[in-house]
């Protein structure tokens, strides 16, 4: 179908390009005085059949150069084409102005391609600056938006605006803390979210497996909450890397364009990003870092609840998950004691809580 609409419009351009340049070759010949060739019609049919003969050259290239165009077209994310397009439109309107601006030069030719070359120039360099310049306009958007949600009509500080983009990955998403700490006005700037993040979650929320898809929804409904939540900034960027097959190298490649900083909860992400020299925001590591200090000496009253790896000792746990090893605490399984701490032991897996008992077992009344 194809093939058949580009040799239809070379036999319309050759049937154009008769009418207007024949006559001008019939009069410098000798067929100016045949009537037949002073017909319009005669001149279109030929300038037709000229184009028809060319075209079973040129038809094939030209079908492939569409369907490449067309491919590229369909897989170029729509944000890019959006802002793309719409700087084609202003550089094609700039081109219009300046032609029309220079329409009193005198000299015919410069007259003549003049309005072409400007056209192409312009719509070139706006379609180029549409389209990378697109995270600007975005960030400008989201900008103008939360200064008009000011109430006091204070200018918005700049420390939030020159704050680095936070880009998730999907297993922070997943994890849901995110939306706590985004609550409590801890984490500044824009929250990033790629398309191919929310691919990912798509498919494990589409999983047959009942624990992948529980995980997949309940990380929908925490970018929800976030989009939902006020005052929060959520990006949703169609960047993508179709070069790069694994999803954390395109979190790594997307940081470095974006110059953010990536938060993840992902250990071996972590690794990753550190190696690009990619700054990483681990939330793991703010958890450790949150939870009670505690010295040596400190006592504590907790319940021992199994044995641990090492002959006679126990094992108990804080509130917030921390483990404590309480040496001779194997006779104190199913009881509330009082244990004092001996050292604290911090790994990247979290802190551990090493203590004795405070009275020996003898003692307790």
């Amino acid at each position: 179908m194809m093939k058949r609409v580009v040799q239809v419009m070379f036999l319309l351009v050759g049937g154009t390009l008769g009418v207007l340049f024949l006559p001008y070759l019939f009069h410098l010949s000798s067929f100016t005085d045949t009537p037949l060739f002073n017909n319009p019609y005669v001149a279109a049919v030929i300038g037709a059949l000229f184009l028809f003969v060319f075209s079973t050259f040129l038809t094939d290239p030209i079908v492939n150069f569409i369907k490449w165009l067309e491919d590229l077209l369909l897989k170029a994310p729509i944000l890019d084409l959006f802002f793309g397009s719409i700087g084609l439109i202003v550089g094609l309107i700039v081109a219009f102005l300046l032609g029309s601006a220079l329409n009193n030069i005198q000299i015919p030719a410069v007259t003549a391609l003049l309005p072409m070359l400007l056209s192409v120039l312009f719509g070139y360099l706006g379609f180029q600056v549409g389209f990378k310049k697109r995270d600007e306009f975005l960030n400008a958007l989201f900008s103008i938006r939360n200064v008009g949600k000011k109430k006091d009509g204070e200018a918005e500080g700049t420390e939030t605006a020159q704050s680095p983009h936070k880009i998730l990955d999907t297993s922070v998403i997943i994890d849901g803390r995110i939306a706590d700490i985004a609550d409590t006005g801890f984490l500044e700037g824009v929250l990033v979210v790629s398309q191919f993040v929310l691919t990912e979650l798509q498919h494990i929320a589409d999983s047959a497996d009942t624990l992948k898809r529980t995980k997949g929804r309940r990380g929908l409904d925490v970018l929800r909450r976030l989009q939902e939540g006020d005052g929060k900034k959520i990006l949703i960027t169609d960047e993508d890397f179709p070069n790069v097959a694994e999803v954390d190298l395109k979190l790594v490649h997307l940081a470095k364009k974006m110059k953010g900083l990536v938060v993840t909860n992902d250990f071996n992400l972590n690794k990753v990003a550190d190696l690009h020299g990619v700054e990483v925001l681990n939330i793991n590591d703010l958890a450790n870092a949150v939870k009670p200090v505690v010295i040596p000496g400190e006592e504590m009253h907790v319940l021992v609840i199994k044995d641990g790896k090492e002959h006679n000792q126990g094992v108990a746990y804080l509130d917030d998950g921390t483990m404590i090893v309480i040496e001779d605490g194997r006779s104190y399984i199913g009881s509330a004691i009082d244990v004092v701490v001996t050292s604290v032991l911090q790994t990247s897996a979290g802190r551990m809580i090493f203590a004795k008992p405070k009275h020996s077992k003898s003692s307790r009344a």
